[in-house]
């Protein structure tokens, strides 16, 4: 919009944005602070990263590496339902690291999957969540699969007095996340994975909000499309707008974070800010049991390590190798 063409004096006083600060990070690149009034972004998360970064998104030398989000927005949000501490007390793991895995690949039938989550239930396993790929698809149905696996861990419970907590991936339309939370939470769970940025920010929020007993791991599928900062959309929208664990790529792993990234995101989803419960850092993305003590070195116990495919890989020693896994977390000594 030309700022000439604007003749309400009002609307170039509080709604037009400004550049308070232009500084050289280095030769040809620039940090840009600008400050956007809050009215308009209203009470809707999609509108906030309208604002934030919608047209500018399309300039590919462009990204958006963080934001101070008023107070009133992040509270009337309301973060995390759980966080941190509401899932150690949740869960009884009061002082040590989570343990998680995934199930796949995509294809298996429903049974398949709940053979392999009471596999790794038998291994002590914390939480069992679905991969991203895993939807509502014919070879495995939402529902179908929901009946199977909670079925197969309730028997493990009933054998061990073990309970691996299930994480299944809720995805589609806002009614069809609806839906399958529902129908799930009658099955017992209370737990579920969303991908935030292919369901939609607004579509989360209100999942989230229409949900309030439940917990929710965000998944970052489609997030590096984006040219936002990790540290920002994981720690902080993604908390801000009910996400209790944050999934992100681990340094060393298939997608090359750096440390200083996976530290800053870890960082900002742990710190206190605007009260909202902390959310639990999830490095994964070929994650192998041989790091667990380098990785409890980095992040310390407030953390939930992910290791899917390298103990699938164990194959018929998958029982035995996630033991090993869960044992590596239980016996670490913090410094």
């Amino acid at each position: 919009m030309p700022l000439s063409a604007i003749e309400d004096q009002q609307i170039l006083d509080e709604i037009v944005g400004k550049v308070e600060a232009i500084s050289e990070i280095e030769p040809g690149r620039y940090a840009v602070r600008i400050a956007l009034a809050a009215a308009t972004v209203g009470t809707d998360p999609g509108q906030l990263i309208n604002m934030l970064f919608g047209n500018t998104s399309l300039q590919d030398d462009v990204t958006l590496h963080d934001a101070e989000i008023p107070e009133e927005l992040v509270r009337g949000w309301g973060g995390p339902h759980y966080g941190l501490a509401g899932l150690r007390k949740r869960t009884g793991i009061l002082s040590r690291a989570f343990t998680c895995t995934a199930l796949k690949p995509q294809g298996l039938p429903p049974e398949k999957l709940a053979e392999l989550a009471a596999r790794f239930a038998r291994g002590g396993i914390d939480y069992i969540k679905d991969d991203h790929g895993l939807a509502d698809q014919s070879y495995s149905p939402f529902a179908a699969r929901i009946a199977a696996i909670t079925e197969a861990l309730g028997k493990v419970e009933r054998e061990t007095g073990h309970r691996a907590h299930y994480v299944p991936s809720v995805t589609g339309t806002l009614d069809a996340a609806v839906r399958q939370i529902t129908d799930a939470c009658h099955a017992g769970i209370g737990t579920f994975m969303v991908q935030p940025m292919i369901l939609g920010l607004s579509s989360f929020h209100r999942v989230v909000e229409a949900n309030p007993g439940v917990a929710f791991f965000a998944h970052p599928a489609l997030a590096g499309a984006s040219r936002i900062a990790p540290a920002l959309l994981f720690g902080k929208i993604f908390r801000t707008l009910g996400a209790d664990a944050i999934v992100f790529p681990n340094l060393g792993g298939r997608f090359g974070y750096s440390p200083d990234t996976c530290r800053e995101i870890a960082r900002t989803a742990l710190a206190p800010w605007h009260d909202l419960e902390a959310a639990i850092p999830v490095p994964a993305g070929g994650m192998t049991t041989d790091r667990v003590c380098e990785m409890l070195d980095f992040y310390g116990a407030d953390v939930m390590l992910l290791i899917g495919g390298a103990l699938l890989d164990a194959r018929e020693r998958l029982t035995e190798e996630t033991a090993a896994f869960v044992g590596r977390v239980k016996d670490y000594r913090y410094g």
